[in-house]
């Protein structure tokens, strides 16, 4: 997921924002070890925002930040009850249940990965 997330910055320049229910040390061990940094542009994380998944001002909270209305953004999440909740703000959402479905889901919202094509899970 995180090469299919970079590739579609890369190709569309899209923002990415990640929007986490973590504590500090698990949020700055994972920006670390997976060098979020280098590709998301800002970190709604709980730990910091002081405001959590499912609560909708956690979503509200990232389209301000972002600065992009609802419409303009895809939210991919593992978590069914969270996607109802971003729906519920205006988010078109994907719930991500595994690789080659998400592709499918965000290549039908016209961002498609490598080639234009659907890759398997690497």
């Amino acid at each position: 997921m995180i090469a299919l997330v970079r590739t579609l910055k890369a190709r569309y320049g899209v923002k990415i924002v990640a929007v986490s229910n973590e504590g500090r040390e698990v949020n700055a061990h994972r920006i670390r070890t997976f060098k979020l940094d280098g590709f998301v542009d800002a970190f709604i994380s709980s730990c910091f925002v002081h405001v959590r998944k499912p609560d909708p001002g956690i979503f509200r909270l990232a389209l301000d930040i972002a600065q992009v209305p609802a419409r303009q953004v895809v939210y991919i999440e593992n978590t069914p009850m969270f996607v109802q909740i971003a729906e519920g703000v205006g988010i078109r959402s994907i719930l991500h249940t595994e690789y080659r479905s998400t592709c499918a889901k965000l290549a039908s919202l016209g961002l498609q990965n490598d080639e234009g094509v659907i890759h398997a899970a690497r």
